[in-house]
């Protein structure tokens, strides 16, 4: 399998704050004259955007951008200028993706397949935020984008007890904006498990920049954590799959 390698490029200027966002992202714009949403640091945001990618649904593409501490000058706002210095060096973002709106799920509901898929991709991640109130897709030339998938993965903001937590079924999935369309979970259940296996979610683990995951101290470096997102994950991936009886039975 090729190495998965994200492009690199440089933000030149800062556009605008996303205030919508819990993260503050932003709006910047690149050496290469794209535009993206810069997502400043996160490993949840790769793993989870490219295992969604793999599985065939559509994401940004997702790139690695570094920031220069010396945009902060040009900013008036205290607390974005603060962030920007602070997030000085290799950041994440997306491909902005000009002209989108936000999903509606009364107008622009997909169907039962492709709501299946993207059911189970969250229920395997356990992404809290694909809500009604925060869902978390754009419509852009009429096709459903998945982004923002920072709050994915929650459970490596405690480290305790993580291969236990990665058999664990997703509760919150009956709180997903797509639950009850996604008639198809076990086809889709099927479908995707073809698709992921350790030699994908090893490449897309190492993709992680090393710097990213120097703040968990109880890993005693970057590839020991690499190895703990790849065992949970892999574990996860063991059937049967609890996390989708879950959602079977929260329709």
């Amino acid at each position: 399998m090729a190495k998965l390698n994200l492009r690199k490029v440089t933000a030149v200027r800062y556009v605008t704050p996303l205030r919508e966002g819990g993260s503050l992202p932003a709006i910047v714009e690149a050496d290469d004259d794209g535009i993206y949403v810069l997502k400043f640091r996160g490993a949840a945001e790769l793993i989870s955007g490219e295992i969604a990618r793999t599985i065939g649904l559509l994401v940004p593409e997702i790139v690695f951008v570094e920031l220069d501490a010396g945009l902060a000058r040009t900013e008036a706002d205290p607390e974005i200028s603060e962030l920007i210095k602070s997030s000085a060096g290799l950041n994440l973002a997306l491909d902005y993706l000009p002209g989108s709106v936000m999903f509606n799920p009364v107008a622009d509901m997909p169907d039962e397949h492709l709501a299946s898929l993207i059911v189970w991709f969250d229920a395997f991640v356990s992404n809290v935020d694909r809500t009604i109130r925060n869902t978390n897709m754009l419509m852009w030339h009429r096709r459903l984008w998945l982004i923002d998938h920072g709050a994915s993965l929650y459970f490596h903001h405690n480290w305790e007890n993580y291969m236990e937590k990665s058999r664990e079924p997703f509760k919150l999935i009956k709180n997903h904006v797509l639950i009850n369309s996604a008639k198809y979970l076990w086809k889709a259940d099927e479908e995707i498990s073809s698709k992921l296996n350790s030699s994908v979610i090893r490449n897309i683990i190492d993709t992680i920049p090393d710097e990213w995951l120097n703040g968990d101290q109880i890993f005693k470096n970057p590839e020991e954590n690499k190895n703990a997102y790849f065992n949970y994950l892999i574990k996860r991936l063991e059937k049967p799959h609890l996390f989708i009886e879950e959602a079977v039975r929260e329709q």
